[in-house]
């Protein structure tokens, strides 16, 4: 028998023999069985998590709907509010409220009267003491 070299020496490890390979009726009869027994596992945990998640699908709907709601809302109060904000509807509620544009107010002239002085204090006669301690 020779010996593989190079690569092949590295996959022959890993490949079996076939001729030292265990055929027999009962190694592939357990080998069915085992390989059945982890199919339906499989299917059992996946049937299990598709169940605990069934809800998870209508919440999603749900919550998809409330967020295309809030920002049909947030759209039209950002409207509203520019509505209520505008320039033209603050001029009109001013003119209705007997307010006029600066620009178009005559320039009236008044003359305020000064405000009489603060009465003063007396100054009290301030004196400063100040004593020394040695030690």
């Amino acid at each position: 028998m020779t010996r593989l070299q190079g690569p092949q020496a590295s996959l022959s490890r890993f490949v079996p023999r076939w001729n030292e390979m265990d055929t027999s009726l009962p190694t592939w009869r357990a080998r069915a069985v085992r390989y059945v027994l982890i199919y339906l596992a499989l299917v059992l945990v996946l049937v299990t998590v598709r169940a605990l998640t069934s809800n998870v699908r209508p919440a999603l709907r749900a919550a998809e709907k409330r967020e295309a709601a809030l920002i049909t809302q947030n759209a039209d109060l950002t409207v509203q509010l520019q509505t209520l904000e505008s320039q033209r509807r603050l001029k009109d509620w001013a003119q209705a409220h007997g307010m006029r544009l600066l620009a178009v107010t005559p320039p009236n002239k008044a003359t305020f009267t000064p405000l009489p002085p603060a009465p003063r204090r007396p100054s009290a006669a301030r004196t400063l003491e100040v004593k020394t301690l040695w030690k």
